[in-house]
């Protein structure tokens, strides 16, 4: 952060009265900025917010959508990340090494930050011990990080996973998982977020001041998304493929409203909460399909329904090649979990009604505008 006029003057200096006042009032303000801001302040202070894992997928639409707040928006990017959608010239980078509990410490001490978005995390690895390297040991170093320089946060918010719950209310008619639920996670992926939660807990029991909010997504398509493409691109080569012979119920939430969940999250619910998200209805395993085949023309396929062992023999030398080639597969174990699962039913009624969260895109409105982005920036 740069120093004003009212840093390092010499002896003797004369200043004008007027500029000194206001390079006071400019250092105190912005190192301590109070909780409740007039009117004429929040014209001169700008909301700084963090954002990390923002050249993602979710992390990227959090980025556009600050901007348009008019916030400050400081993006946590990798060396190696792409910045293909962080091209506006507002957006003010930063590199945190969330592996280094000390180092994050180096790069935030000349920082202060208003909100904070974790929204960096792996879904997929080649050993399974990397998401919790990554998801959980990540997550416990920033807010260390952010806990050890003083960070002036009015709100950290969290982004978790409905995987965290595993195959939970499984028995028809299945019921909504809720957040009284215990979880059994299946996946490495679900494990690591839900370790991430835990240690978030810890905190709150501890008395630890520390304003998190978790936010648990269900499935998360839109423009972007790649897992989902692959779908779509299957479908224009004319094969479709599914899996198990038992009803499979599932949720899905369109990437904006994930994101307009996190910025009514940035002031609304009690410190603790955790929400799932999605757009509020329930799906059969076929819908996804079938609006990605009518949004691409209604082409003629062959679509494959095989058992779950087919799945898993996929699965299994799907993951021993990516060990073998040292390339991350989404043919592993926890995609055959993951396609195992029946029930993604989940509650978002707290969203609603604590948050003021409100879907605003469905899946087949959903799906036309993913299909469209697709076409118009030549991935399909």
């Amino acid at each position: 952060m740069a120093l004003p006029p009212c840093v390092g003057i010499g002896k003797g200096t004369r200043i004008e009265p007027a500029i000194l006042v206001s390079s006071l009032f400019y250092c105190n303000f912005a190192f301590s900025k109070p909780k409740y801001l007039s009117a004429r302040q929040k014209e001169i202070y700008m909301d700084r917010i963090l954002i990390t894992g923002a050249s993602g997928f979710i992390g990227s639409f959090i980025v556009e959508e600050a901007l348009a707040k008019g916030m400050e928006v400081w993006a946590a990017v990798r060396k190696s990340s792409s910045r293909a959608f962080l091209t506006d010239n507002r957006i003010h980078f930063i590199q945190l090494t969330l592996s280094d509990a000390s180092r994050l410490c180096e790069e935030l001490q000349d920082h202060a930050f208003d909100y904070v978005v974790h929204a960096a995390g792996v879904t997929k690895c080649l050993h399974a011990e990397d998401f919790h390297k990554v998801n959980t040991l990540g997550t416990e170093n920033l807010v260390k990080a952010l806990i050890a320089t003083h960070q002036p946060l009015r709100r950290f918010v969290y982004l978790s996973s409905l995987s965290i719950f595993g195959p939970i209310r499984e028995q028809q008619p299945y019921g909504e998982i809720l957040d009284t639920d215990t979880p059994q996670p299946n996946t490495a992926y679900g494990r690591s977020k839900l370790a991430a939660e835990q240690f978030l807990d810890s905190l709150k029991a501890a008395g630890t001041d520390f304003p998190f909010v978790v936010l648990r997504p269900t499935g998360v398509y839109g423009p972007r998304e790649r897992d989902y493409f692959m779908m779509a691109k299957s479908i224009k080569q004319h094969v479709d493929f599914a899996v198990g012979y038992k009803q499979q119920d599932i949720t899905f939430v369109y990437v904006t409203d994930v994101v307009q969940a996190v910025f009514l999250a940035l002031d609304h619910g009690p410190v603790g909460a955790k929400y799932f998200l999605s757009d509020g209805e329930v799906y059969i395993s076929r819908a996804f399909s079938d609006c990605l085949r009518h949004e691409l023309g209604d082409p003629w396929w062959i679509r494959f329904k095989a058992p779950l062992w087919v799945l898993r023999a996929v699965t299994f030398f799907g993951e021993y090649w990516g060990r073998l080639t040292g390339k991350i597969t989404a043919l592993n174990t926890d995609k055959y979990h993951i396609l195992c699962q029946r029930n993604w039913r989940c509650d978002i009624q707290p969203a609603i009604t604590q948050l003021g969260y409100h879907p605003q895109v469905l899946l087949k409105e959903g799906v036309r505008r993913t299909v469209q982005w697709y076409k118009e920036n030549k991935w399909l």
